[in-house]
């Protein structure tokens, strides 16, 4: 008897994909499942995870089966796991279910939303999620925008933006040789390294980033930020762009936005906000007043894949007005040209941001606020502010920790102190801080990250999950006790 050919393994037919997709949710569900009660961080070496991977170049293929696990042996037991309530480091956010499975969908479609001809439902459903977002932040409504990688990459766009609307002449066309004078930026000390790696890259110059100092709350100080663009207008120099933040990834210090916005009129300049990391906290009761004034922002950069709890990667810029944007990025090419089409069938993407390929993140973004709401979103928001409160409570409330910093949004700065150091120099409770930041880590029941506040180390954390509750915080205190009871002091 003739035997069966075997299927193609690029083009699996409807029977195996069913039955690789359910081993896959399997997995997916016994992960999300189990995350709690994991270690945050693994005990491992980077040649401990290589050894236990075929390092030969595949020459067969092999059933998804083996595949998977992989993915259950080697990549589940060794990663940081974001997921968990109390996983701390850095601004990080866990992800949801639904989300996820709508990138599994937006992979099947495979949609690349260069342009409306290009992907006619994905590119009407980002504009319409993008629409959503406008209000959920309180943007101006004229506004427009797009996803993009995430807040780096919003960040460089807006201030693209910025230089194209402010630069004397066609700076485009001519370049920074062009100019006559220096292109100055302000922004607080406290801003994200993104701006300046954006000044670097449009060929600004980091050096034209001038940092405006901070006041006790670290919040841009509105007199320095004016003396010193006197100062930059007195020596020849050109103005043209104010970073305002809202939340810092350092303390989650607003800036005054409002009043901001108020410098940015008098002297003309682009006001790019910065809300990566807060902006979404908008949606919170408790928090909604520190943003008042985003709406008179010229650009602004978000990351639904901090508060709105999906999957990396997907940040947001939004134009308060598009044309702007459209002047600093459109280009014209035969093979881009649009042919025969109305006015809303001839938009294209790649006219409003860096990108030409763009997968279809407005799927999950769609797919999560229709599932969750916005009051979900809130709620889920307020609690995690909530939980650093009560965090800064506990700490002021026991002698042997200090707070570094007032928590304004879910970022809490803090240092231990105990009894044998009480009367240690700052350079001595930075080294013992930092080594219990590591043992920390090592333990794997909480993680932290680091912050240098006011020139001494701290200890940092930010709460973003929706896992996380007022006794994860607890449990927090209790973990650095504990593992400080065992570090010799020295």
């Amino acid at each position: 008897m003739p035997t069966m050919a075997a299927h193609d393994p690029l083009d699996l037919p409807p029977e195996e994909i069913r039955r690789a997709g359910h081993s896959a949710i399997e997995a997916m569900a016994e992960y999300l499942g189990s995350v709690r009660n994991r270690s945050v961080y693994p005990r491992v070496a980077s040649r401990d995870i290589r050894e236990q991977l075929d390092d030969a170049l595949p020459q067969d293929g092999v059933p998804f089966e083996e595949l998977l696990h992989v993915f259950r042996d080697v990549l589940v037991p060794n990663s940081r796991h974001n997921a968990h309530p109390r996983m701390f480091g850095y601004v990080q956010a866990p992800g949801i279910a639904v989300a996820a499975l709508a990138d599994l969908l937006a992979s099947t479609l495979n949609a690349n939303l260069t342009a409306w001809r290009s992907a006619p439902a994905a590119v009407e459903l980002e504009r319409l999620t993008i629409d959503w977002i406008k209000q959920m932040i309180g943007s101006d409504p004229g506004a427009a925008g797009l996803f993009v990688s995430g807040g780096s990459m919003a960040n460089f766009a807006g201030l693209a933006a910025a230089r194209r609307a402010k630069a004397p002449g066609d700076f485009a066309r001519a370049g920074a040789q062009s100019l006559g004078s220096s292109m100055r930026i302000y922004a607080s000390q406290e801003t994200h390294h993104s701006i300046a790696k954006a000044a670097t890259l449009l060929g600004l110059g980091s050096d034209n980033v001038r940092e405006v100092r901070v006041d006790e709350r670290f919040r841009i100080r509105l007199d320095d930020l004016e003396g010193k663009i006197a100062e930059d207008l007195r020596a020849g120099h050109l103005p043209f762009c104010v970073v305002a933040n809202a939340g810092t990834v350092n303390t989650g210090a607003c800036d005054p936005i409002a009043e901001v916005a108020d410098v940015a009129r008098r002297f003309n300049l682009w006001m790019h906000v910065d809300a990566s990391y807060g902006g979404f906290a908008r949606l919170a009761p408790s928090a909604r007043g520190l943003f008042d004034g985003i709406d008179q922002a010229d650009s602004i950069s978000l990351d639904p894949h901090k508060w709105l709890y999906l999957p990396v990667d997907c940040g947001c810029v939004l134009y308060r007005d598009p044309q702007t944007a459209r002047a600093a990025f459109a280009h014209d090419a035969e093979y881009t040209r649009v042919i025969s089409h109305e006015a809303d069938e001839a938009f294209a993407f790649w006219d409003y941001g860096p990108e030409l390929s763009r997968r279809f993140r407005a799927l999950k973004v769609w797919m999560a606020l229709r599932a969750v709401g916005v009051r979900g979103f809130a709620a889920a928001i307020e609690k995690d502010l909530a939980c650093a409160r009560h965090f800064e409570a506990l700490v002021r409330a026991n002698d042997d920790f200090e707070m570094l910093a007032p928590v304004e949004l879910s970022i809490f700065c803090f240092r231990h102190v105990p009894a044998a150091l009480r009367d240690a120099t700052d350079t001595q409770l930075d080294a013992w801080n930092e080594r219990l930041l590591v043992e920390l880590q090592r333990d794997g029941s909480s993680y932290l990250s680091n912050a240098r506040i006011g020139g001494r180390f701290s200890l940092r954390g930010c709460v973003m999950n929706y896992r996380t509750t007022p006794r994860d915080m607890e449990v927090l205190l209790a973990d650095l006790r504990r593992v400080a009871s065992a570090l010799p002091v020295q």
